[in-house]
């Protein structure tokens, strides 16, 4: 039987917020209390350093004035998120058959080339290197923490990300000159909703798990409004509501088919 998955998409945030949000929604994974849930996010300006990186921020030397330096749990060594990034953080409990980590960074690099293709770019591995490379550039920085199979943490590909950060450290190891985000004239293919609806269909189909729809029952948090979107509709679309609600906490969970939503408070 195919298992749930629950997309959650938060707009920008502070990396300690949702750094905080994934050992919660891990914890309450492992204690059965939940399912799988995929965080959609773009941060606010942060390097982090994965355990390869050690535990000194002076590793990243020459660092951007006014760019914390955060260590993780996660592996790998220094990366940086901003806005203009999708970041993608599965809360996933690797099944039985599948608790290969070096598997799981290949499903995880899949999930990122199936998407691509979606918007005619050609994504591709390097041997001995994690991540998705366009060409000889790197598009997609993949790292990941596991507690008791529930792996954490994910990935983040560069739209418009500002890549002078960059510059100030060796990200993944590598020459700086080597991350490179999309194009403009790609971008124009597909906006960024459009990007996480390819991603919220690839993820599922790599991993054989289904999106909650019609008649899934569903949790929710207190205050939590469900509604349609469409042409007849109340909201045109999830910004529409954010726009409109009082509630300064609001998040917006996606779920499938395509029209329907539920919006909660965290």
């Amino acid at each position: 039987m195919a298992r749930i998955l629950e997309v959650r998409r938060l707009g920008r945030t502070p990396y300690e917020e949702t750094h905080a949000l994934q050992e919660q929604l891990v914890e309450e994974r492992l204690a059965g209390a939940i399912g799988d849930v995929l965080i959609l996010t773009e941060h606010e300006p942060v390097i982090t350093l994965g355990r390869k990186s050690g535990d000194d921020p002076a590793a990243v030397t020459g660092s951007v004035a006014g760019v914390p330096v955060v260590s993780v749990e996660r592996g790998g060594e220094a990366t940086y998120h901003g806005p203009g990034q999708l970041v993608a953080y599965p809360i996933y409990l690797l099944p039985e058959g599948r608790r290969d980590l070096h598997r799981y960074l290949r499903d995880l690099e899949e999930v990122v080339i199936r998407m691509l293709a979606e918007v005619e770019v050609e994504g591709r591995r390097r041997p001995g290197l994690t991540g998705v490379w366009v060409g000889d550039k790197k598009l997609a920085s993949i790292g990941v923490a596991v507690r008791r199979w529930v792996a954490w943490h994910g990935f983040s590909l560069n739209l418009f990300t500002d890549l002078e950060v960059y510059r100030s450290f060796r990200p993944c190891g590598l020459d700086p000159e080597v991350i490179r985000r999309f194009r403009r004239g790609i971008l124009a293919l597909r906006d960024r909703e459009g990007l996480y609806d390819e991603l919220h269909d690839r993820m599922p189909s790599v991993y054989g798990q289904v999106l909650p729809g019609y008649g899934t029952p569903v949790a929710k948090a207190p205050g939590a409004v469900q509604f349609i979107i469409g042409p007849e509709a109340q909201f045109k679309s999830f910004e529409d509501y954010l726009r409109s609600t009082e509630d300064p906490n609001a998040r917006v969970t996606r779920l499938y088919p395509r029209d329907f939503w539920q919006v909660r408070s965290f």
